[in-house]
């Protein structure tokens, strides 16, 4: 029976090995080979074991048959060959000797054991474990680090002998509340935040998890440790939380009212400014529809291509209904294309406009103290003109002298025209009120003087004329009335400059133009000039070049009515090449001023 099973062995275990088996001889020579190793590694008969297993055409440098035909001791080896399909494998083999009886070894066994794919796993681990953008190492139950990947040799250094305390914290025994050593007690996952010091000695904030790698008897006896650094995230928080408090400060300590909502209308920021701005006594930030009531509803519009609200003055409300006029520049809060909300910054301006209107009385109320200086003197000889008139209607009629008479007539006439014209400029320049603003036509006013001065300006050789682009000009809200008084003054004068001058024909144009935000009248002549001695005085108090034809008054009386407009005069002139006149009105203070005609008219 034994026989039998010896003889069933003999011709069967060859093949019913599951490894690859084979028989070289010295020669290298494949003298057999079962079956598995013919599927993996192809044809071998007539072979060298090294063309086969390597593909390659002579020995290996490092042989192990010749190793065991050297010694007659068994071999085990890890090995790197290409199979049949020409594809890379590895495998384990075992080589050992066949004796003959007299202990000649003439011939080796070979037995091969695929491990391709563990040995991939293997390199793809010892990889993946390098390679990890944390740190992570293996300790044993005495804190000693068995392994640890790159990251943590490149930030805590070399860790040859060294425990992990050593080389995490750079101190001399283990710490207070160590996650390794709970992972050590309880066999479970801990995690905590811990700081350490680098290999140049910085401090590196990481958190850290540990959790058993081996268990023995219940108990871990490995523990891995794998840490996220986390100290530019830290240091991040630190510098994010000082800008924080940099923004809250400034936003907190701000002159400037300032306002921010959310894309939900929810109040984000109201600071101090704004809480003394609308008298704000709650603790509490302002809700959505309290925002509608003291916000004006241009705040709630759509912003242009460039995130823009309002930039200019507007006015608000207050906690108690109160308009508050304010400057106001509201943009929206954007994050690249996202739109987060909506911030008004303001500028309380009612201390401003109680000093303009202020300003504007006392430069009024000068006016008139510098008025009041010469008038006497001006009604002394306006009297003394009226007393020779009468003297000589008194002594033509004693005498019967019908010429005299008429004589002295004329004189009175003149004399009562010129105060009639004094007390009317007087009147009209000490009167101190807000310009009653409505929706005109600037283009309109200025045709209407054409139309009123061009037929009396030609009987003196005057051509009267408008530019033609002034049709392009918007509405405004003017004081038509004032401003046609203006616009009279610089028309008058610039006749009677042009005539004076020594030239064939006199021009004068007309131009009303909107730029950069200001509404500009413009009166240009081809007169003669002003000279500059005489520049600094034509806006003082009786000064004229009309001799007895002027008051003095008009040009002071022009500058009034415009200041009370918010505009100002300019001009620019030349002797002999004539003068341009220029009255800017900014758009912005204009809307202003109707807007506050407008409370004052609701309040009464």
């Amino acid at each position: 029976m034994n026989s039998h099973i010896s003889n069933l062995l003999e011709k069967q275990l060859y093949e019913l090995i599951p490894s690859n088996l084979v028989v070289i001889d010295r020669e290298y020579n494949i003298v057999k080979a079962n079956k598995n190793f013919s599927d993996y590694f192809g044809e071998y008969t007539g072979r060298k074991c090294y063309e086969v297993y390597k593909k390659r055409s002579s020995p290996c440098r490092h042989c192990g048959a010749a190793e065991v035909f050297r010694t007659g001791e068994v071999i085990v080896s890890n090995e790197e060959g290409i199979d049949k399909n020409n594809r890379t494998c590895f495998y384990v083999v075992h080589l050992a000797p066949l004796k003959e009886e007299n202990g000649e070894v003439n011939y080796i066994v070979e037995m091969s054991t695929d491990v391709t794919e563990t040995t991939r796993y293997q390199h793809q681990y010892n990889i993946l474990f390098e390679r990890v953008p944390g740190f992570i190492s293996v300790i044993d139950k005495n804190y000693n680090i068995i392994r640890v990947n790159k990251k943590l040799r490149d930030t805590f250094g070399e860790v040859n002998d060294k425990k992990c305390f050593e080389v995490y914290k750079k101190r001399g025994r283990k710490c207070k509340n160590c996650p390794a050593a709970q992972t050590f007690k309880d066999g479970k996952d801990h995690v905590s935040y811990e700081t350490g010091k680098s290999d140049n000695g910085e401090d590196t904030q990481y958190f850290v998890n540990t959790t058993p790698l081996s268990m023995k008897g219940g108990k871990a006896s490995l523990v891995i440790e794998i840490a996220t650094d986390i100290t530019e995230l830290v240091q991040l928080h630190k510098e994010v939380r000082k800008l924080n408090d940099f923004f809250v400060t400034l936003i907190r300590h701000s002159y400037s009212a300032i306002l921010a909502v959310n894309k939900y209308g929810k109040t984000e920021i109201f600071n101090p400014a704004a809480k003394e701005l609308f008298n704000w006594e709650s603790f509490k930030k302002p809700v959505s529809g309290q925002i509608e009531k003291m916000m004006p509803p241009e705040f709630f519009e759509e912003s242009d291509g460039d995130g823009n609200i309002i930039s200019g003055e507007i006015e608000v409300r207050d906690l108690h209904n109160e308009l508050i006029p304010v400057r106001m520049k509201a943009v929206e809060l954007r994050s690249k294309k996202d739109v987060l909300g909506r911030v008004a910054f303001m500028h309380d301006l009612r201390s401003i406009k109680e000093l303009e209107k202020q300003k504007i009385d006392a430069e009024r109320l000068a006016a008139v103290g510098q008025t009041v200086a010469g008038l006497a003197h001006t009604i002394k000889n306006m009297l003394m003109g009226l007393e020779g008139g009468m003297y000589m209607v008194d002594t033509g009629h004693r005498n019967g002298d019908a010429d005299r008479i008429m004589e002295g007539w004329e004189v009175l006439q003149r004399n009562f025209s010129k105060t009639t014209t004094l007390v009317k400029d007087f009147l009209s320049f000490s009167k101190g009120r807000l310009p009653e603003l409505t929706d005109v036509s600037p283009y309109k006013l200025a045709k209407n003087l054409i139309d009123l001065y061009s037929d009396a300006a030609l009987r003196q050789n005057v051509h009267l004329t408008l530019d033609p682009s002034s049709k392009k000009v918007r509405h405004a809200h003017l004081d038509p009335d004032g401003m046609e008084a203006c616009l009279t003054n610089f028309v008058s004068n610039a006749i009677d400059a042009a005539t004076l001058n020594n030239i064939s024909e006199g021009h004068v144009k007309i131009k009303v133009e909107d730029v950069d935000g200001y509404l500009i009248f413009e009166v240009e002549d081809n007169g003669v000039g002003i000279e500059p001695d005489i520049r600094e005085k034509i806006f003082t108090t009786f000064f004229t070049t009309k001799g007895g034809n002027g008051t003095g008054l008009g040009l002071l009386t022009t500058r009034k009515i415009v200041t009370e407009h918010g505009g100002v005069i300019e001009f620019d002139t030349e002797p002999g090449e004539g003068s341009v006149f220029r009255i800017k009105l900014s758009r912005e203070g204009l809307e202003s001023i109707w807007k506050e005609s407008c409370k004052n008219k609701k309040k009464k």
